[in-house]
């Protein structure tokens, strides 16, 4: 009796051990793959608990969660000839278990090979402008190339590549950085002159209005001096008007112009050397008497006779000179 007591407890924890040993759990995120003596069922095992051969049948779990894996920084040169340094990240979760236990060995580090190798090639391919500015034109064109060898092949889906950072030389920074400041300034000043275009036209249509009603320009004086004491400081405004300022400025110019015709009166013809040469006067000659005639005809021939007299009495040879040097 004893002996079929202990046979039958015997029997019971076997059938339990083997009970064990058939029942797997598969959680929500897993997929079970069975293998029976190495050769793969068709079947799938699906969440919950799962029965299997416990001689002769090995499951596999495989997760299909979404997965995050990060690639290591990778340098490169761009299409324009720039060296940089790219890290990236990787998302893919599987979509067929048996295929990605099958095909391929370690599926996680399959991936990370192909996210460094399809990051080199593409960064090879655009130039550092785009790079930049288009990350997102990047992130496409390395999900397109990871996606041909791992989805179909693998079972694996790269469900989105990101790029983290781009390291740049030191001194393509600074040329950046100057590029930068120059497209800033240049926009400061177009907007700066834009900005007193504006002003302009507004200031001469406000110039034409008050030119049309001549208290408008009193009023904007009075309008001024109530800015300046509602600010209560020290200054003391007084209006002035601007006719009396143009009164002054016609006087000073007439004055100038006064004074520039006398100095032109004044200053000489020519300029004086520094040495002089003046000529000693020549000796006066004594003039014929010429008899008065009392008609014309006879004032006439007087005339005459006066100017030929004084063409023979003039001296041929120069009268003797003496220099007088200054």
């Amino acid at each position: 009796m004893t002996v079929l007591i202990a046979l039958i407890i015997i029997l019971a924890a076997a059938g339990l051990a083997l009970l064990a040993l058939s029942v797997r759990p598969v959680q929500q995120y897993e997929r079970g793959v069975v293998f029976r003596f190495g050769r793969l069922l068709p079947d799938i095992r699906g969440p919950g608990l799962r029965m299997i051969r416990p001689i002769g049948d090995r499951m596999r779990k495989v997760s299909v969660q979404t997965e995050v894996l990060g690639v290591s920084p990778q340098g490169a040169i761009t299409a324009d000839n720039v060296t940089v340094t790219v890290d990236a990240v990787v998302y893919f979760r599987v979509i067929d278990p048996v295929k990605a236990l099958v095909n391929v060995n370690d599926y996680a580090n399959a991936v990370s090979q192909i996210a460094q190798t399809s990051l080199r090639s593409v960064i090879g391919r655009a130039d550092l402008d785009t790079l930049l500015s288009d990350r997102d034109h990047i992130n496409a064109a390395l999900k397109k190339v990871m996606d041909e060898p791992t989805e179909e092949p693998w079972g694996l889906r790269i469900e989105r590549v990101e790029i983290k950072d781009i390291a740049l030389p030191d001194q393509m920074k600074r040329s950046m950085s100057k590029q930068a400041e120059a497209e800033r300034e240049r926009r400061a000043r177009v907007i700066a002159a834009d900005g007193e275009y504006q002003a302009s036209q507004k200031l001469s249509q406000a110039a034409g209005v008050m030119a049309d009603t001549p208290g408008a320009l009193q009023l904007r004086l009075l309008q001024t001096v109530v800015d300046v004491a509602a600010e209560k400081n020290s200054t003391l405004v007084m209006p002035f008007p601007v006719e009396m300022l143009r009164f002054f400025e016609n006087q000073s110019t007439s004055a100038l112009n006064g004074a520039a015709r006398t100095e032109d009166l004044t200053q000489p013809a020519t300029s004086t050397p520094h040495r002089t040469v003046i000529p000693a006067p020549a000796p006066v000659l004594p003039q014929p008497a010429v008899p008065v005639l009392a008609d014309a005809a006879g004032e006439s021939a007087t005339r005459a006779n006066v100017a030929r007299t004084r063409r023979h009495h003039w001296p041929t040879t120069p009268p003797d000179t003496n220099l007088i040097r200054i």
